[in-house]
């Protein structure tokens, strides 16, 4: 009853941000999801050359460019992002997630998922909303001494890297977070 409480609070609380950030937010056109989905990824790879061999070993590449998280208490994050196979955009998704937590502020970053696998990449694209964690286990490559990606974690199906303009953030975590299809 208590997490019923709790996730109602947390529906209202992530209502009323949205609400004020709606008019300061405008959905990105699918040049603009484009446009920044390359930046993103040149980013990644000026950022961790070992990063940048995985995203050429993978099936297909979901970029988020600019992923915003905001919150006081309850927090959520939103961005706008495009599923890349062969570097040509085959769909254009939304990631959306909510967390509790001593939060205040607002933060910008960029997520990119690899799907390394087509089995991954074929469940991901057959469902109807992909939660991280439920659905499907995204784990975040480490990098470890002089640049080197973690082997045991890039045999995984599915990578994430979340970073910065500031290098790659390894203390944050996609768990939660839901990815649905969207039309442009």
């Amino acid at each position: 009853m208590a997490e019923s409480i709790r996730r109602q609070l947390a529906l209202v609380l992530m209502a009323s941000l949205l609400a004020l950030a709606a008019p300061f937010s405008v959905a990105d056109t699918k040049e603009a999801i484009e446009a920044g989905a390359s930046q993103a990824l040149a980013r990644l790879r000026a950022h961790s050359p070992a990063a940048g061999e995985l995203v050429d070993q993978a099936y297909a590449v979901l970029v988020f460019p600019d992923v915003v998280k905001m919150g006081f208490g309850v927090g959520g994050e939103y961005g706008e992002g495009a599923l890349q196979i062969g570097g040509v955009t085959q769909a254009y998704y939304v990631i959306a997630g909510v967390s509790f937590g001593l939060e205040a502020g607002a933060e910008y970053k960029s997520e990119v998922i690899l799907f390394m696998t087509e089995e991954a990449l074929r469940d991901f694209r057959n469902s109807s909303g992909w939660q991280v964690g439920v659905d499907g286990a995204v784990v975040l490559a480490k990098e470890g001494a002089e640049g080197a990606i973690d082997t045991l974690n890039s045999r995984e199906p599915v990578l994430g890297f979340i970073f910065s303009n500031r290098g790659l953030i390894f203390n944050l975590s996609l768990d939660g977070a839901k990815i649905t299809r969207i039309a442009r």
